[in-house]
């Protein structure tokens, strides 16, 4: 070993003088002797994680690929160099064959993929629309959808009258009591209910359970028992954590096909005679019909136009339907569907269309042309017969709106700033609430019963305007302010709120509640409301993440 450098021999000298002097100035002891506690550890960081899916086995589904083309050189097929001229022609005869039987195979298969991606018209059971359920899931499915079956459960309108009242006074104590329910609402349970964006929602009137079903982008149906028993979930490491499991139980069925954007749900309604059975209308221009008793989903209309919204009156024996071509559509489910009368009522899309509970000739829609309007269906029903026809165009409604015999078509109109997102009746038939792009939210009070005969309203400009952010951009569904529908409670409505709160306001405009939560970081932009229990709300995001509100105790 050589010998070390005079810089070398210094260092460890200055190394070792060093180290004596830490020593004797014992600086640990001192520290202590002084009380001077030790500087604390920092806490960990924690992010917050959202709920986590439960981690299923995925039942394996055969999947039929295309043969693919391939050279004679990939083939790598051996020729003889010696074989005779017939034992060429016959290796030539063998070649041309397979390629013909490969090239058939190759067709049929192209065509089973095409018409995979196409939409489907026939019948489809559970089996079929859960074809990614395990046996047991979907006979659990099953057992839910049967338990909500055994009593009707018709859909309830309120008295035109209900809640009205001429004192300030009673309407100030109607809102206090409502603000002191839903104040204490709480998320009582979260869960990734859909795999894509959710758009559309409707709750079950069943009072027992809290069963919501929701609509997303590629044409699926999320069906969430938000109470039921929760199956535990393992994370990662193999502990359960509480904190991000999902609660309740939930399933998924593919209603709309293929499941892609073309197929994205637009809305959803229960049959208003008794709740046994799912209306569905989807962007592939098909409603559906999906019966809880047999289980079985049936196509009851398909349409030229692109769909987005329906509307059922209370004797739930008819449809109105409102598409982007700016065209109602009338449906009468116990006639053909090809006696369904199509109306041009706007040159624009019509978003939303809403029938009074209560006169049910009254229509109201939303359009894209800023305008809000009202019709009397009746006086449009009369350009049509039995026999025809079946299709009326703008000019032909417009020539019955300017003629004598057409007056009172239209019995209201109001334009807004910007295109009218939503717009729908109270379950009085009475209040109307609009929300627009110019980041309002509209109020109109109409005592329409007054005004059967007369040919328009003679007041039709909102009573109370509200400033409400709107304006959701490309990837959140479009805010809508949505009435609860129980006719038992002073009339109010719920909406989603970009700073990730629900708001809920009155008939009146009165904020009666801002509910927000710590673990929420996305816009609650779907909500609905149970149509028999007051303090039960349920929304929907853009991850397919759902809440139910409720008061803790019932969690």
């Amino acid at each position: 070993m050589s010998e070390l450098t005079a810089y070398e021999l210094e260092r460890e000298a200055n190394i070792a003088r060093n180290r004596a002097l830490l020593e004797e100035l014992d600086l640990k002891d001192a520290v202590t002797q002084l009380g001077i506690p030790p500087k604390p550890k920092p806490a960990p960081r924690t992010r917050a994680k959202p709920i986590q899916p439960a981690k299923k086995v995925k039942r394996e589904r055969e999947v039929v690929e295309a043969p693919r083309r391939q050279s004679a050189r990939l083939k790598k097929e051996v020729v003889d160099p010696n074989e005779t001229a017939a034992q060429k022609k016959q290796r030539e005869e063998e070649q041309k064959k397979r390629r013909q039987i490969e090239e058939q195979e190759r067709l049929e298969a192209e065509e089973k993929a095409r018409l995979a991606k196409r939409p489907r018209h026939q019948e489809l059971d559970l089996t079929t629309l859960c074809d990614k359920l395990e046996e047991s899931e979907l006979s659990s499915l099953r057992s839910s959808l049967q338990a909500v079956t055994n009593v009707p459960l018709p859909k309830r309108a309120a008295d035109v009258d209900a809640f009205v009242f001429h004192e300030d006074q009673k309407n100030e104590a109607e809102v206090t009591e409502l603000r002191n329910k839903l104040q204490k609402m709480r998320v009582v349970s979260r869960a990734k209910v859909t795999v894509d964006r959710v758009y559309s929602a409707a709750y079950h009137p069943e009072a027992t359970k809290d069963l919501v079903f929701f609509g997303d982008k590629h044409g699926q149906i999320g069906i969430w028992d938000a109470r039921a028993p929760v199956d535990e979930v393992e994370d990662e490491d193999g502990d359960i954590s509480a904190d991000h499991r999902e609660d309740g139980k939930h399933w998924r069925l593919q209603c709309h096909w293929p499941a892609s954007s073309i197929s994205s749900i637009s809305s959803i309604k229960f049959d208003p005679i008794d709740a046994h059975s799912l209306f569905t209308t989807s962007y592939d221009n098909t409603i559906r019909r999906l019966s809880f008793v047999s289980g079985i989903s049936q196509e009851i209309f398909s349409s030229e136009h692109l769909i987005t919204s329906m509307d059922l009156p209370v004797g739930g024996h008819e449809m109105w339907i409102s598409d982007a071509s700016g065209g109602l559509t009338h449906l009468d489910l116990r006639e053909p569907k090809d006696k369904a009368c199509w109306y041009g009522l706007s040159p624009v899309k019509i978003g939303t269309v809403s029938i009074n509970p209560t006169s049910p000739h009254f229509l109201l829609t939303a359009s894209n042309s800023r305008v809000l309007k009202v019709w009397d269906s009746r006086k449009l029903q009369k350009l049509t017969s039995a026999t025809g026809p079946y299709q009326l165009s703008q000019s032909t409604v417009e020539d019955l709106v300017n003629s004598k015999k057409g007056k009172g078509t239209v019995r209201g109109i109001f334009q807004h700033g910007k295109s009218v997102s939503s717009a729908y009746w109270d379950p009085r038939g009475r209040s109307i609430v609009s929300t627009s792009y110019d980041d309002s939210i509209r109020l109109w009070d109409l005592d329409v019963a007054k005004y059967n005969s007369s040919p328009a309203f003679p007041s039709f400009t909102p009573f109370r305007g509200i400033k409400h952010n709107c304006q959701t951009g490309k990837w959140v569904t479009i805010l809508r302010a949505v009435w609860n529908p129980n006719p038992d409670v002073f009339p109010h409505f719920t909406i989603g709120n970009m700073n990730y709160a629900l708001d809920i306001y009155s008939c009146k405009g009165h904020l009666i509640a801002r509910l927000k939560d710590s673990r929420l970081t996305a816009t609650q932009a779907v909500t609905c409301s149970h149509p028999n229990v007051v303090e039960r709300c349920a929304t929907g995001n853009a991850s397919g993440r759902c809440v139910l509100w409720a008061p803790p105790d019932v969690e």
